[in-house]
């Protein structure tokens, strides 16, 4: 099968690239920057052209606009990205009977309080620009009909691109006192396992009759300061003094989830999905980031 990767240069698409090296299948890594096959996601017609000329079968949508703060004044093109862009992949996919595999994300809830597991068939309660356009998107592929996965992960980190994980192990390094939020609870999701669990379902053919939206982060929960209380032990990084604070001392345009765990029985039980420790797996990527260091 021949398999279309958009957004291939984010940090998902990047990681997807190194776990599929050694599929039976095909793939095509598509972006709009040098160094990658030019797709234009937002142009159903471009969209639909790449997918006939290419015999595509499947496509793994890693795009999206994710500056979530940005996302509240930087206009329509966000809803162009989150959901159009979506709905395009899904129309052409639709047309050749072929799988969408698209990933969302937590910040589809946040609006009501809960402190349970959120499970898939909650009410999307955004409280952003960038939760809303991503629902919208959600929405707009189950609206064409086509074969779909619809995966949505939290608080995602690996070793491309900016993230927590990063900023984390500079800064614990560099400064001599920290404070992070302990009122938002979620997990950390290392961008290896989410691209494993990606790759088992469409590798090994899972999918078949499996259309719907399916959760996926790590095992376990934490607060962006447990998160950060963890990194610096496994850093070393001892002499930085972290200190718990509330959200609000760190005004945002964007109120976050305060609780964004997942329940992940779903994907468990459909697909057989293993889901690593949230800290075992960031072991391994710190390990693996002191090596490219």
């Amino acid at each position: 099968m021949n398999i279309l990767v958009t957004g291939a240069n984010g940090m998902l698409g990047n990681t997807i690239q190194i776990v599929t090296k050694n599929s039976k299948d095909n793939y095509i890594f598509t972006d709009v920057c040098d160094g990658y096959k030019q797709l234009d996601i937002t142009s159903f017609e471009d969209v639909r052209k790449a997918v006939k000329e290419n015999n595509i079968g499947c496509i793994i949508n890693c795009a999206a606009w994710t500056n979530v703060d940005k996302a509240e004044t930087a206009g329509e093109i966000v809803e162009i990205l989150n959901a159009v862009a979506p709905e395009n992949l899904a129309r052409a996919m639709k047309e050749v009977d072929g799988l969408l595999v698209h990933v969302s994300t937590d910040y589809v809830f946040g609006g009501d309080p809960y402190n349970t597991p959120c499970r898939e068939n909650q009410k999307g309660t955004p409280t952003g620009v960038y939760g809303l356009t991503k629902l919208h998107g959600e929405e707009k592929i189950v609206a064409t009909g086509v074969n779909h996965i619809i995966v949505r992960t939290a608080w995602l980190y690996g070793e491309f691109g900016h993230n927590f994980v990063k900023t984390m192990m500079n800064l614990t390094a560099t400064k001599p006192e920290l404070k992070v939020v302990f009122d938002q609870c979620g997990t950390p999701t290392y961008a290896v396992d989410l691209a494993n669990a990606i790759f088992d379902i469409v590798e090994n053919r899972k999918f078949k009759g499996k259309s719907g939206i399916y959760h996926f982060s790590n095992e376990g929960v934490c607060s962006w300061y447990d998160f950060a209380i963890k990194i610096a032990e496994l850093a070393g990084n001892t002499n930085c003094n972290i200190q718990p604070c509330h959200s609000d001392e760190f005004p945002s345009p964007v109120k976050r989830p305060a609780y964004s765990v997942f329940d992940k029985t779903k994907i468990k039980e459909t697909f057989d999905t293993k889901v690593p420790y949230w800290v075992d797996s960031l072991k391994i990527c710190m390990e693996n980031l002191n090596k490219q260091n």
